[in-house]
């Protein structure tokens, strides 16, 4: 097993959206001192199980698993996220102020240190497909109100589109931890995304980290490409 040396600080997830933890490894082999940490979202967790957490560094990890379920079962899967020690992990603000409640004082309860955070709107839906599950909001609208209830939750930030931070921060204030997915540097392919910025621009808005996955990890050569944009950053 091979566990990475810590990173320097540096506002840049690269999001590990591969589906094998050999692969996963050697990127962040590859990428880690250019980068502030890695997100494991549900593709490589479910392929590689909970020791890529370790053979990562739990402690540069954002475990991207948007915990949505009722109360009891979403505080189960809170204590044991904590117990692996990640830096962050999200649960979704549509679970409710009670469900995310749950999750936030469980996780604490077994590391005070793993933030807690909520998706608000994903960044691959705009208005209409709001509308289609049923929210009757622009998704800026409804970011912010979700904010809001992570917040009264006891929440320590938010997952939000570039878009929606400066709203936010207003509302939420300077503590509030923002991660923000659907950021791309100027020209790359948008992809799914559909509310975005580029790096400079969300850091501008107040954004604390920023998740960049496949400018990065698709580039032809991925520690060059995250090397300039972390550069563009100082």
């Amino acid at each position: 097993m091979t566990t990475l040396p810590k990173l320097n600080k540096n506002p840049i997830f690269v999001a590990l959206d591969v589906p094998a933890a050999t692969a996963a490894v050697q990127l962040a082999q590859q990428l880690h001192p250019h980068v502030g940490g890695f997100k494991i979202g549900l593709e490589l967790f479910c392929a590689a199980g909970p020791q890529i957490v370790e053979e990562i560094g739990a402690e540069k990890v954002f475990l991207d698993l948007k915990f949505h379920d009722i109360p009891n079962t979403v505080a189960g899967a809170a204590r044991s996220v904590a117990r692996l020690g990640v830096m962050i992990f999200n649960v979704h603000c549509l679970g409710g102020v009670e469900m995310m409640r749950a999750g936030a004082m469980a996780a604490r309860e077994v590391n005070a240190a793993t933030k807690i955070i909520g998706v608000t709107i994903l960044t691959s839906h705009d208005a209409a497909q709001l509308q289609e599950i049923g929210l009757a909001e622009e998704p800026a609208v409804a970011a912010r109100r979700l904010a809001q209830m992570a917040q009264q939750a006891g929440l320590d930030g938010v997952v939000c589109s570039p878009q929606e931070v400066a709203s936010i921060r207003a509302e939420c204030g300077p503590d509030f931890l923002m991660v923000t997915p659907g950021v791309r540097p100027a020209g790359a392919a948008l992809g799914d995304q559909k509310r975005v910025m580029t790096p400079q621009e969300a850091l501008a808005t107040g954004a604390n980290w920023l998740v960049i996955g496949r400018p990065i990890t698709a580039a032809p050569d991925p520690a060059q490409a995250a090397r300039a944009i972390a550069q563009e950053l100082v």
